[in-house]
């Protein structure tokens, strides 16, 4: 089982839920986030002012999948959230020791 945690640009959350389901992810945990990386914020105008936006606003998604759709979830991520810009952000992929489903006590990948 692996973990997948992808930081997207927030438009770009739609794409990719339809992406994903599309390959046959069931579930995501989605959470609204700020950080930066290359870009390093950029500055804006606000009522004749300017003032620096240092943390930009990002979705974290965290998705658990089973081994053998990580190549598929991963290439649905990259493809669906591509803009071709700077910020679009990253997929980063981790070995997912055990899972549990509260509801039934499933373990494993019956719990995914």
């Amino acid at each position: 089982m692996k973990l997948i945690t992808a930081v997207i640009k927030p438009f770009k959350l739609d794409d990719v839920r339809n992406a994903l389901a599309l390959v046959g992810v069931q579930g995501v945990t989605v959470t609204e986030v700020k950080g930066f990386g290359r870009q390093k914020g950029h500055t804006e105008l606000y009522r004749g002012a300017e003032y620096a936006v240092d943390f930009l606003p990002k979705v974290k998604l965290e998705i658990a999948v089973k081994a053998d759709l990580l190549d598929q979830a991963v290439a649905a991520i990259e493809k669906s959230a591509m803009t071709g810009k700077i910020g679009d952000g990253k997929i980063f992929v981790f070995d997912l020791e055990q899972t549990i489903r509260i509801r039934t006590g499933e373990t494993g990948q019956d719990a995914l």
